[in-house]
């Protein structure tokens, strides 16, 4: 999730520099007050425009990642439940021989005396 925030915060910061980038430029051209006002006004609607498609396409993708997420989590928490189930029967095996050999001790001890 740290990764998302950090993408969006660059995303916002490289908007924001643009639209000032933007009007400083056009603030600074050699042109008439209203040029310069109609300019700002289009500049402003292609960036409003181009700011809601890569808000839509980083919306996508973090609906794609989140699935793909999830979809990650689930294999992992199936490959641990079988690691888990594996390290019961293990531990079941062990104790069935320490047991065994217990008893063959205690045989022997019974036998010897």
């Amino acid at each position: 999730m740290a990764n998302s925030s950090k993408g969006g915060e660059f995303l916002a910061g490289f908007i924001l520099g643009g639209l000032i980038g933007a009007a400083i430029g056009l603030l600074l051209a050699p042109q008439p007050g209203e040029e310069t006002r109609a300019q700002l006004r289009e500049r402003g609607i292609e960036l409003k425009g181009r700011a809601e498609e890569v808000s839509a396409e980083a919306r996508k993708k973090a609906e794609e990642l989140q699935e793909k997420g999830k979809v990650v989590a689930g294999e992992q928490k199936a490959r641990l439940e079988e690691a888990i189930e594996e390290g019961r029967e293990a531990a079941a095996r062990k104790k069935e021989e320490l047991l065994t050999k217990l008893e063959e001790e205690k045989g022997k001890k019974k036998a010897e005396a």
